[in-house]
């Protein structure tokens, strides 16, 4: 970015009658692992606000927007996302190293993707499952190559022998990642992607930043987020703790999800509800009251339209729900002026 559009923008950030989820300003804040913390909370904000970006502006006094410089240096300050995921990708990559079998004369592969990173290294995977390694947290009684690894220990580029899977997860769950995926389907051949942003910001985030659900339960969540087949064991016990919905194998995370965490309430009036909902209000406050002024209709649906719409859109929005049911189903009509409207039920749908 050229320096006056740089200007430009600081500007526009600054024109903002205050700071959002997804922008903060800074003057002096850089320990490491509080910024990497903070990109993470502003990117999920900006996904959660269908912002294209997320902005932490350094330089300027968050309370008076007063342009006060800054000694923080990012190109020499490694910050907390980027030495987790330097390392995730470096174990990944170890791991294929140490575990690959060289007998049957393959090669490691990695591919770059947009979004994703993916290993690919030959042989099978000895333990059996991930679930296996995350449950078991200790050294397996057999390995392919056991002298490379015990080198590769030593020289620190692989955890000691179990651990470092595990805290790959554990790295991606403190991200609010996906969990890395392995693909054991084919009997010689393991594939693991390495996911570089969320898929669901409304689910994953709440559960990971507020709640401390175990390492396995968040595993089986992922693995429904990404539409995987899971075991009809690992269904009931999802289904047990209300965690998910659909009928077994097509599964969806709950939204009661947000009750594990207090946060039922906060999940419905960021999303809202569908046009049906909201017309059916409507539809029952005529039956029961027999009219209603564009007042009431205000009154009855303001607080349940969605917190993220201004007091304006929301009154935009009754008024569009006003409109479709009067001019395009013919559900209601106005009995009484267009000054001082009074709506009520349509018979059968006939405005006449």
């Amino acid at each position: 970015m050229k320096e006056d559009e740089l200007k430009k923008l600081v500007d526009k950030l600054k024109a903002r009658s205050a700071e959002t989820e997804w922008l903060e300003f800074k003057v002096n804040y850089y320990t490491p692992q509080e910024i990497g913390e903070y990109i993470s909370a502003l990117s999920n904000a900006a996904c959660l606000h269908n912002k294209k970006k997320a902005y932490l502006v350094f330089g300027i006094e968050n309370e008076t927007y007063r342009i006060a410089g800054t000694r923080f240096k990012p190109r020499q300050k490694k910050i907390g996302n980027e030495e987790l995921e330097n390392w995730i990708i470096r174990e990944a990559l170890h791991n294929c190293i140490a575990h690959q079998d060289y007998d049957l004369m393959g090669i490691i592969n990695l591919v770059e993707q947009p979004d994703e990173l993916i290993f690919t290294n030959l042989g099978s995977f000895i333990p059996g499952s991930v679930e296996t390694v995350i449950r078991q947290d200790s050294p397996q009684e057999k390995y392919r190559n056991p002298f490379l690894i015990n080198a590769m220990i030593n020289l620190n580029m692989i955890e000691r022998i179990g651990g470092g899977i595990k805290k790959m997860f554990q790295i991606q769950q403190k991200r609010f990642f996906p969990m890395p995926s392995y693909d054991l389907a084919a009997p010689e051949r393991v594939v693991v992607k390495i996911a570089g942003k969320i898929l669901d910001e409304n689910y994953t985030r709440l559960l990971i930043e507020n709640t401390d659900m175990e390492l396995l339960t968040v595993m089986l969540l992922d693995k429904v987020q990404k539409k995987v087949k899971i075991s009809r064991e690992g269904h009931k016990f999802l289904k047990s703790k209300k965690l998910t919905e659909g009928r077994y194998p097509h599964l969806f995370v709950s939204h009661r999800i947000a009750s594990v965490i207090g946060e039922r309430a906060k999940y419905i009036k960021n999303r809202g509800f569908d046009k049906r909902y909201y017309q059916d209000l409507m539809t029952t406050y005529l039956k029961k009251y027999g009219h209603a002024s564009r007042k009431d209709f205000n009154s009855l649906l303001v607080d349940k339209l969605p917190d993220v719409l201004n007091e304006k859109r929301k009154l935009i929005k009754i008024k569009n729900l006003i409109y479709e049911m009067s001019k395009k189903s013919g559900k209601i009509y106005n009995k009484g002026s267009d000054r001082k409207p009074m709506w009520i039920l349509a018979a059968n749908g006939d405005n006449n």
